[in-house]
């Protein structure tokens, strides 16, 4: 991510190339090991790195032949460069504010909020897409320098501590001898190509569902990819399956779920805690018409620290408040779940338009009794039905299906939204029976567009930052080169007033990003 002289410090990951303020000596740096060839290294216990000469005259051949449109190009980075840096400043400052958008921004930027747990397959993606666009960041200023005539020295790829990273090696002397305009082509190529970069990933998302469509339909089902063993739905999904509603309501798309299971589990808090006193709550408006013979021939629970408990896998039922059956007092019984999402619904809860809810309010035929499930605050009780589609006669019945053995129901009772999170889901469904591996093809190739999307951007967000060691601290050098009416000593001053204060606000955002914007855990 940064650009290099020949001088290195030990444990840093920039080389002296300061313009302004100049460099000292360098005291007990550390020497390389040699191997011999195209390629050198070192390592200390926080650092290693390793040393590739290989690419220096095929990149400097390139710079030479194509200097012209390259300077073309790279004058637009330029352009990009500069307002990128602007845009960040301003962000910085806007840390001030009484309500800053770092919480915001690290979602848009990163792809996650500071409290989600990342899997290790996610590490992995993160790791190799990192890679990829540190690459992609150092080419650029290997081609913009080539264009300007300087060849590079080396390029490096390192793991500081555990993160990769990536720098390339140049005479500090002739990029010092380059005129301002020409150097910040050179410290500005690097945001530019990974703002190229985003955007191709970007364009690679959008195109995606066509560039797969011979092969797999898209956003016509929601397929289950994975179902980690500590996930409250392992056994009762399987990788293949697909969702089909989500309390009544259809899903296609991952996204589709998240939104809704956060809708439901809003609308689960708010009618809990608009609920009756005492420690029983009810999920007001979701019913179900249970007949009064299986009422009557249902289980006894037991009042036990004011809550109603039934024994074994039964769940506690009891009337709906605006139930129109009259009942002589409260009905309470036990009852298998398994048998009662069987039954019509009935209850104004129910965000769906499935067929099977009929009634209007809490209304049933006679001999049936409109009853709900009691349940904790926080605990959702959520209809899940899915298809089998693990097998070939399940799958050959397409999406209208009527064989029981092929579709389910069940109910999920707890957390929805760590439910919600805690299974791998895909928007893409075979045309045809794959093995595991193209069943889950087109979700990694969507993570890794997308998390190599949001590494890019990290990346030109961070080298744009005002602060030390990075791109924004050379582009920010060159930038004051313009400012003539400032002696070399005043803009000695200002370069270091200003990248200790963008260093010292970088500290603040990402601070009030990882630890002070973290929301409460459920």
């Amino acid at each position: 991510m940064e650009i290099s002289g020949r001088r290195m410090r030990r444990f840093r990951m920039r080389f002296g190339r300061n313009r302004l303020a100049g460099d000292d000596p360098d005291d007990g740096s550390v020497l390389p090991t040699r191997n011999g060839g195209n390629t050198e290294n070192e390592a200390s216990c926080c650092y290693c790195d390793l040393k590739i000469t290989a690419f220096n005259e095929p990149i400097s051949r390139l710079g030479r032949r194509f200097s012209g449109a390259m300077k073309i190009w790279f004058s637009i980075g330029l352009g990009f460069g500069v307002a990128s840096l602007l845009l960040v400043t301003l962000f910085l400052l806007l840390q001030f504010h009484p309500k800053p958008l770092s919480n915001r921004l690290a979602s848009a930027v990163f792809g996650f909020s500071p409290s989600t747990r990342v899997s290790l397959s996610g590490l992995v993606h993160v790791f190799v897409s990192t890679v990829v666009t540190v690459l992609v960041h150092e080419l650029g200023h290997a081609l913009a320098a080539a264009s300007e005539g300087i060849q590079m020295e080396y390029i490096a790829v390192f793991i500081a501590a555990i993160f990769p990273g990536g720098l390339v090696a140049f005479d500090h002397d002739l990029l010092q001898s380059l005129p301002s305009f020409n150097a910040l082509r050179v410290y500005c190529a690097g945001v530019w190509h990974n703002a190229v970069f985003c955007a191709l990933c970007a364009f690679g998302l959008f195109l995606l569902p066509v560039m797969l469509s011979p092969f797999y339909k898209h956003g016509e089902s929601l397929v289950v990819v994975d179902v980690p063993s500590k996930s409250p739905l392992f056994g009762y999904l399987s990788p293949g399956d697909t969702i089909v509603s989500l309390d009544g309501i259809r899903v296609y798309k991952p996204s589709e779920w998240l939104e809704l299971a956060a809708i439901l589990d809003k609308q689960n808090t708010e009618t809990s805690n608009a609920s009756f006193g005492g420690s029983r709550r009810f999920h007001h408006g979701k019913g179900y018409c249970v007949p009064i013979s299986m009422v009557e021939e249902g289980f006894k629970g037991k009042i036990v620290e004011n809550r109603y408990v039934c024994p074994g896998d039964l769940t506690p039922f009891s009337t709906m408040p605006c139930s129109d059956v009259e009942a002589p007092k409260e009905v309470s019984v036990c009852l298998d779940a398994k048998d009662i999402v069987k039954l019509n619904k009935c209850g104004d809860g129910w965000v769906t338009t499935s067929e099977t809810h009929d009634n209007s309010g809490c209304v049933c035929p006679q001999g049936e009794i409109c009853l709900q499930a009691m349940q904790s605050p926080g605990i959702s009780w959520t209809e899940i039905t899915y298809k089998r589609t693990s097998s070939p006669d399940c799958s050959r019945l397409g999406l209208e299906f009527n064989a029981s053995s092929c579709v389910g129901t069940f109910v999920f009772v707890g957390d929805l939204i760590a439910m919600s999170r805690s299974v791998q889901l895909t928007a893409y469904q075979p045309r045809w029976l794959f093995n595991y591996f193209a069943k889950s093809f087109p979700d990694v190739i969507e993570k890794s567009l997308t998390c190599t999307f949001h590494v890019s951007l990290a990346l030109v967000l961070l080298n744009s930052l005002p602060v030390y060691y990075l791109d924004g601290e050379s582009i920010l050098e060159s930038s004051l080169q313009y400012f003539t009416w400032l002696s070399p000593r005043k803009k000695k001053k200002a370069l270091q007033l200003c990248l200790f204060g963008g260093s010292l606000l970088s500290l603040l955002a990402f601070f009030r990003i990882f630890f002070v914007g973290l929301p409460p855990s459920r």
